[in-house]
């Protein structure tokens, strides 16, 4: 039985996830890949998000990732590691994430007591994460933390991003959610990513997308305007139940005080971090 308020977990990974995904937006990222000769953008986030898996090939990212084409994958993998090494691209996602959270929080708010209390609340949530069955989490749970407070912040919002995100895939595939009908899904929530994003982003076309449409109205999820029918709405409400239940262990160690204080530390950072147009303005949305 949960000691914390409902999705009071949630709530906490709603104000952590967004600024630990800043360096994927962010140019910073672009820059420092770039010195080490991978400019394509789709390389570049394979190798960025990836590289904590190892010199691994298509297969392990596509299943890892989810929602990307396997073919957009497998134009970039393995040989973005034949430019760099993934030790090389995991110590320019660092410098990346310094470069950018000092830009858009602030050198005061970098250097601030709230950054380290929020890394000490976030490091120790991370205690209670668990390895089996949860692949990008375990990978990036054997990095090192850093030591510089808004970096060590950082990396525990990495973790607990991934944590929950491994879970969530989990949720999907037992809802026979394929990638793209996850995606047009989540888009019809009206709080996932634009199709304009995902068509651009993730490897599939617009008559996959259609096909996904189609599919899910076949079940009953979607109407004829494309909009979540009642099923469809419960179908993504318990995803998100189930996705808490899964995730619950690292917010239950913490305990609702310091999930309470994590959260409000979190909305705090994030709220400057889009005040300093950290995000695309399109990223979400049905359009």
């Amino acid at each position: 039985m949960s000691t914390l308020p409902p999705r009071a977990g949630r709530r906490c990974h709603n104000a952590l996830n967004p600024l630990h995904s800043t360096v994927y937006f962010s140019p910073d990222l672009a820059e420092e890949l770039g010195k080490l000769g991978i400019e394509d953008p789709s390389a570049a986030y394979f190798a960025a998000r990836g590289a904590a898996l190892g010199a691994v090939g298509p297969g392990a990212v596509t299943a890892a990732f989810y929602n990307f084409n396997h073919e957009l994958v497998a134009r970039h993998l393995p040989a973005v590691w034949s430019i760099a090494s993934p030790a090389a691209v995991l110590e320019a996602r660092l410098r990346a994430a310094d470069s950018t959270l000092r830009r858009v929080l602030g050198e005061e708010t970098v250097a601030s007591s709230g950054m380290a209390e929020a890394a000490e609340l976030a490091l120790r949530a991370t205690e209670a994460c668990t390895r089996h069955a949860r692949p990008l989490y375990a990978a990036h749970a054997d990095l090192p933390v850093p030591q510089q407070p808004h970096l060590a912040y950082w990396h525990a919002t990495t973790l607990l991003r991934e944590h929950r995100g491994d879970a969530h895939l989990a949720a999907l595939v037992t809802a026979e959610l394929d990638p793209l009908e996850a995606l047009v899904s989540h888009t019809a929530t009206g709080k996932g990513m634009s199709p304009r994003w995902i068509l651009a982003t993730r490897g599939w076309r617009r008559a996959d997308w259609d096909a996904a449409v189609e599919r899910l109205r076949g079940r009953g999820l979607l109407d004829a305007d494309g909009e979540l029918t009642d099923a469809g709405t419960a179908l993504r409400a318990d995803l998100e139940e189930t996705t808490d239940r899964m995730d619950a262990a690292p917010y239950e160690h913490l305990g609702a005080d310091g999930v309470a204080r994590l959260t409000e530390l979190g909305r705090g950072f994030l709220f400057a971090a889009a005040s300093a147009g950290a995000y695309p303005e399109d990223l979400v949305g049905k359009g």
